[in-house]
């Protein structure tokens, strides 16, 4: 029997198992009165049998039998009492089995006594960070790049943490690298035209679905994924190189796109004065002489070389 279907991004979908068994809390007696009494018991049981030796001594053979049966019986009775005190420290818990039966979990801070014959587990509740290794996949243009993430996490389910994986620590270090994967995979490094999203530009958007899709992935083993970010992300050695002249190339086109629109609009706001105060009158074969001359002049990355036309306009 599986839960619906978990939808993460790009029709993705996880089938997730019904977890088996789900925390419970559970609360022991008082860790303090109870070690007080073990400590009695210790203390009764020497006392009970030094008095039985004294008694077997000076003649007491009767009560000083039973005093020294009763003193290993005090010892081992405070003995496996104190077996069952249990400290937890904050940010820990204890998940508490009997017999290979889930008991429940105590979170409470301090020491408690439970059954002197459950297995108590250490569980770390504490925030955790998890960074993956540098890893090389292509994205979704086929591009090889390089690719690393780190995951803060946290163990909210203590018994699906438990018995629901075989070890969370490693189940959330072997999902988030499959997540960081398929986000890789399903994004292209650069965007290609406006309002597409890219792994470089989108970073904020790309790290909310990375942790949407760690979270659902990570769900089973009782984990709560409170954030992710992508720490390393660049195109591979192989083809760097070669990318870095595309960006460049890109950006010289962009730079002459905007040198070349600014040199119209300059072109223009000079055809436009010279014809509103009337310097001079030039025909069609003129203009385009003058335009052609302009755009030279603004548009070229080196310097010009004036000629001086000491004929008339048309020679």
């Amino acid at each position: 029997m599986t839960t619906p279907p978990f939808a993460v991004e790009d029709g993705a979908v996880l089938d997730l198992p019904v977890p088996k068994i789900t925390e419970r809390a559970i609360t022991g007696a008082a860790g303090l009165p109870v070690l007080g009494g073990t400590l009695l018991g210790l203390l009764a049981g020497v006392g009970s049998f030094v008095a039985g030796a004294v008694q077997l001594s000076g003649g007491g053979k009767g009560l000083g039998i039973g005093l020294m049966v009763l003193g290993p019986v005090l010892l081992l009775g405070s003995v496996v009492l104190m077996c069952g005190l249990t400290v937890v420290s904050p940010g820990q818990a204890r998940v508490v089995q009997l017999l290979g039966r889930y008991r429940g979990t105590v979170r409470a801070e301090g020491m408690t006594w439970l059954n002197p014959f459950t297995s108590r587990r250490r569980i770390s509740t504490r925030i955790r960070n998890h960074e993956t290794e540098t890893t090389k996949v292509n994205d979704a243009d086929g591009n090889p790049i390089e690719m690393a993430a780190v995951v803060v996490w946290q163990v909210e389910d203590t018994a699906m943490a438990v018995f629901e994986v075989d070890d969370y620590a490693d189940f959330v270090a072997i999902q988030t690298e499959t997540a960081v994967r398929h986000i890789a995979t399903s994004y292209p490094y650069d965007a290609h035209h406006e309002g597409q999203l890219s792994l470089r530009d989108g970073a904020d958007e790309i790290a909310r679905k990375l942790s949407t899709e760690i979270a659902a992935r990570v769900a089973a083993a009782g984990v709560r994924v409170i954030e992710s970010r992508i720490t390393r992300l660049a195109y591979a050695p192989e083809v760097a190189q070669v990318m870095l002249q595309r960006q460049q190339a890109g950006a010289v086109v962009a730079a002459r796109r905007l040198i070349v629109e600014g040199a119209v609009g300059m072109v223009e706001e000079a055809l436009d004065r010279l014809a509103e105060r009337d310097v001079v009158e030039l025909d069609e074969e003129r203009k385009a002489a003058m335009v052609s001359n302009l755009l030279v002049v603004l548009c070229g990355d080196r310097g010009t070389q004036p000629v001086v036309n000491t004929g008339s306009l048309y020679q």
